[in-house]
């Protein structure tokens, strides 16, 4: 007999509560124009809901916050990084263990050593940050995620996969040493928060193999995944969820991890390799920017954080809260009209900015429009992925569209309340009496790389 549906209650209570501020649509009318119409660069204080990004946001349990007071601060061989290298051997069969400040910082070291010049990085989908590592170093990042995963509505059950006949393609036609490695983000962030099959994994670890190419693990939300294969993979549905990804994780080389989301720290990154060659290029970098070899720009506490964290996060409660939470806000979302990439991902809920504000040219930024209205509206900070993020300029200035106008509704992890969440559906209803808006944003200051974090903009009158 199977348990009634009953209402989504989370899996903790709370101990302890920091105020939020509600401010007018005045007040933030004037606090959007001092930051540039930029979501980015608005004081936290001027935020009411903050949907910005899942990474470092999230809320620590008990247990972490007494490892905290724990904390071995040595500067080398502290107890808290012992305790870290064993957790994460553990989770990943790989023997090479280096701790960073976050996961950018990760990115960096391994694709400084393995990118440059006329070298070719391919992923299901590189994320900003990966890409912006890549191409600083004069490499190229080419996106072949899966034909359906380019399709918003379609409802399959693994939309981040990245596509095998392009991949094998790619790897025909490019000299084996043109390759710096095979990238498979898990879950496929950019692709709209989808998961990634084992099945898939497999068939990339194969061909890897086939062309002797690195294969690296991008699994900084690696829980989330495991969640989405033990309940739509059938050969999966009795493994638990860290059996999942201890498997999958063992299919890499290497795995780059911002443990700002699944390691459900507030800071942190780790960088693993398989190769001890590979690791002493990485370790020799990371001691030069980053700091010795057993804390990598971590105090012992956050290090104790992290191997707690990594534990935490494959309890069966948290994961069906997290993960039915969040489609609780794309669900109802789709239910009153809005656009959204579906199925619903597991850390994120993605609007379809181009569909909602349809009358808005993408030279004009859809997506950046929706950003600046939900903050407008009711004080939410939400991010744009779209041509901002990821539009480039082709020879005469002109821009080069990314593939969608998304804007990402990013949920903390045990942050907010599911009155929260309701708010933030009242708020698209003032959206929806937006839709027929014809006027965009246009940038006036970007920087080269990684635009959307200082750019400025300005609204467009018609």
């Amino acid at each position: 007999m199977s348990e009634k549906m009953r209402t989504l209650t989370e899996p903790f209570k709370i101990k302890m509560v920091e105020p939020l501020t509600v401010t007018t649509e005045a007040y933030r009318t004037e606090a959007l124009k001092k930051a540039g119409y930029n979501t980015f660069l608005l004081r936290s204080q001027d935020v009411f809901i903050d949907l910005l990004t899942d990474s470092g946001t999230g809320a620590m349990s008990d247990k972490q916050w007494s490892g905290i007071m724990m904390g071995d601060e040595s500067y080398a061989g502290a107890r808290s990084w012992e305790h870290l290298e064993r957790v994460v051997k553990a989770l990943t069969g790989m023997e090479y263990v280096l701790p960073t400040h976050q996961g950018r910082a990760a990115e960096r070291i391994l694709y400084t050593i393995l990118g440059g010049p006329d070298k070719l990085f391919i992923s299901n989908t590189h994320f900003d940050t990966t890409r912006a590592n890549i191409e600083y170093t004069g490499a190229t990042a080419i996106d072949i995620v899966c034909a359906e995963g380019k399709d918003n509505e379609i409802d399959l059950p693994f939309k981040g996969n990245i596509d095998l006949e392009k991949l094998e393609k790619l790897l025909v036609e490019n000299a084996r040493e043109t390759i710096g490695a095979v990238i498979m983000t898990v879950t496929n962030n950019s692709s709209g928060g989808q998961p990634v099959s084992m099945e898939n994994m497999k068939a990339v670890r194969r061909i890897c193999d086939k062309h002797g190419v690195m294969m690296v693990i991008d699994g900084c939300r690696i829980a989330e995944n495991s969640y989405f294969v033990k309940h739509r993979e059938q050969a999966y549905s009795d493994k638990t969820y860290e059996e999942i990804a201890r498997e999958m994780l063992n299919l890499g080389d290497a795995f780059v991890m911002s443990a700002k989301k699944d390691g459900l720290v507030n800071m942190g990154g780790l960088l693993t390799v398989k190769d001890e060659a590979l690791s002493i290029k990485c370790r020799n970098l990371l001691i030069i920017s980053e700091g010795f070899t057993t804390y990598g720009g971590l105090s012992g506490r956050d290090m104790e954080a992290l191997a707690i964290g990594l534990g935490e996060v494959f309890d069966k409660d948290y994961l069906h809260y997290r993960i039915k939470s969040t489609a609780y806000l794309g669900e109802r979302l789709r239910a009153k009209g809005i656009p959204v990439v579906w199925p619903i991902g597991g850390h994120a809920v993605y609007i379809d900015a181009k569909k909602l504000y349809n009358n808005i040219p993408v030279e004009e930024y859809p997506g950046q429009a929706l950003v600046v209205d939900l903050y407008l509206k009711g004080g939410i900070r939400s991010v744009e992925v779209g041509s901002v993020m990821f539009g480039k300029y082709d020879e005469d200035g002109k821009l080069i569209p990314a593939a969608n106008e998304l804007v990402r509704l990013a949920i903390p992890r045990r942050v907010y309340t599911q009155s929260h969440i309701d708010y933030v559906l009242d708020v698209f209803d003032d959206i929806l009496e937006l839709k027929e808006r014809k006027n965009g944003y246009a940038i006036t200051y970007e920087p080269p790389f990684l635009r959307h974090f200082t750019a400025h903009f300005e609204p467009l009158k018609k």
